[in-house]
Order: structure tokens, then C-alpha cells, then sequence
């Protein structure tokens, strides 16, 4: 097959990228300088031209506070990008590999893991987007992945800030009432690169959940960071969501169950200590961007 990935050079992306030379598979790796995804004829152009047959999104607008004053912004790459790709593949009779977020629930209290079942209620316009993006990919074949607490080696992300802040701070307070499962980039593209080799993508399709296993709060996750990496100088207190005031209320309990994944594709999912403890090593190592 000729895969396109977008957001190549994001968190997701880079680790497609560094999949790709053991692919039985074409690739084709592009970002906004190579590609402009909200250009609904460069899009097509694209998909045409190479004859794609698998688009694996990893683009989104994903500052959530952002989104708040920027909700147009947010929904074109969101949705309206995802709406084009979903329209290109359909024209072509191709798949559209998508990656959504547990911002699509928050409006409704859990206190269990959400299935993919569960009723949808995102309460900003970033989760709003997001599922607008969802609906959007269901034009055409399908398979959405949504996820949670996404981190690599690469980019901004809540690992790579904890690593700076518990190596110059004395102290940190770090909120824990928002509960959820980290996950490690480097897992979740090896379990979507498995299924395109394998030809699960070909027979499957829908919404699945994929995040590591366990489940913590940013506290427990700041706490196990400092641990691993060593970091035992700066004493980190757990705080309230309200002390650190934001424009959009967070989903105070996310955990994905991801039942419906195992079952379909047959995968183990590692512990979320355990992949970051991989994911830091990496970092120790010298592979960040």
C-alpha cells in the first residue's frame, strides 16, 4: 500500500517515521510545509498523485486552552481537515486512519473506565473539535483511535516539561483530581503500524480506545517521572484543579477502557510505568527533538 501520514513531524508522526523503513509499505511522511491539509484540493491532489491508499492522521490543533479563543482555528484542522482526507479516501475506495481523545467525555461523571460506547460530552471546544473530527472520519472507511495523556521523546509534552521543572525546582505542585492512563507514543504507533502490516486495518472498522495500561493522576505521573529519571532534590505536592485556573473544564476521571481493542486485534498493552521508563531512556539517551 501507499500510506500518507500527516503530522509527521508531531509527537505521533515521529514515531510512524521511525517504523516506516521496516514496512513491507510505500510511505509518505508530511507536514504543513509539505502539505496543507486544510486545503481540501491539495488534499486530493496529494491522495491522487501518489494513489494513496491509507492516510494515518496525526495532525490536530491540540492546545487545549488554545482552543478556547481560537475554536475556528482548532475546528479546521480538527474537523474540517479530517472531513477532506475522509472524502479523498472515499473517492479513491481507501482507509482513513484517525486519532481522536478522551476530551470527547467530560461533561458526564465517570468513576469506571469510558468504553467506546459510552455517550459523548465534550465540555470545550477543544473536545468539541475533536469529535467533530470523529464524524468527520466515519465518510469513509475508518478506524479512529482515541486516546489519552499523549507523551514521546519529542515536541512539548508533560513528561519532557516534569523532567525540566524537577531538575531546577525545589518544589512543584502538580494537580490530583484529574485522573486518567499516560500514553507512550512509541506504543500507540507500534500498535497501528502492527495492524497495517498484519491487514487488520483492512477487515476492521469503528472507534477503538488505546492508552498504556493503569491508571493515575498528573500527580502519580509527575511523582513516578522525578522517581525514574532521578530527580529526588524537588518535593512534589498534589494539588487542586482550581488552584491553576484554565478556560476549559478538564475531564476530572478519563480512563479508556480498552476491552474492544484487545479483543479485536489480539495485542498486550504495556503498563504506562513500564513505557516510560522506556520513553526515558530514550530521552537519557539522547533522542529528543
Amino acid at each position: 500500500m501507499n500510506i500518507l501520514v500527516t503530522g509527521a513531524n508531531g509527537q505521533l508522526g515521529r514515531h510512524f517515521r521511525l517504523l516506516a523503513p521496516r514496512s513491507r509499505h510505500k510511505w509518505f511522511f508530511t507536514d504543513i510545509e509539505e502539505l496543507d491539509i486544510t486545503d481540501r484540493v491539495a488534499v486530493e491532489a496529494c491522495v491522487r498523485e501518489h494513489g494513496m491508499d491509507l492516510i494515518v492522521n496525526c495532525a490536530a490543533y491540540t492546545n487545549v486552552d488554545g482552543a478556547e479563543s481560537n475554536e475556528a482555528k482548532a475546528l479546521r484542522l480538527n474537523a474540517d481537515a479530517v472531513g477532506y482526507m475522509a472524502d479523498a479516501m472515499r473517492s479513491v475506495g481507501g482507509i482513513l486512519i484517525h486519532f481522536s481523545t478522551d476530551y470527547v467525555f467530560g461533561g458526564n461523571v465517570h468513576n469506571t473506565p469510558c468504553s467506546e460506547y459510552e455517550p459523548t460530552n465534550p465540555t470545550g471546544a477543544y473536545g468539541r473539535t475533536k469529535l467533530a473530527g470523529e464524524q468527520a472520519a466515519e465518510r469513509c472507511r475508518h478506524l479512529i483511535f482515541r486516546t489519552s495523556w499523549l507523551y514521546s521523546e519529542y515536541g512539548k509534552n508533560f513528561v519532557l516539561t516534569m523532567l525540566s521543572l524537577t531538575s531546577e525546582r525545589p518544589a512543584l505542585s502538580v494537580v490530583f483530581d484529574q485522573v486518567g492512563t499516560p500514553t507512550y507514543a512509541g506504543d500507540l504507533a507500534a500498535a497501528v503500524a502492527s495492524l497495517i502490516e498484519n491487514g487488520d486495518c483492512l477487515k476492521h472498522e469503528g472507534i477503538f480506545n488505546y492508552t498504556n495500561e493503569g491508571v493515575c493522576s498528573w500527580y502519580d505521573f509527575a511523582h513516578e517521572i522525578a522517581r525514574q529519571s532521578g530527580h529526588k532534590e524537588c518535593r512534589i505536592e498534589p494539588c487542586h484543579s482550581n488552584e491553576y485556573p484554565s478556560p476549559v473544564k478538564r475531564p476530572p476521571y478519563s480512563v479508556l477502557d480498552k476491552t474492544r481493542f484487545k479483543t479485536t486485534f489480539r495485542q498486550t498493552i504495556p503498563h504506562w510505568t513500564e513505557s516510560l521508563h522506556v520513553c526515558l531512556g530514550n530521552i537519557a539517551q539522547g533522542m529528543t527533538v
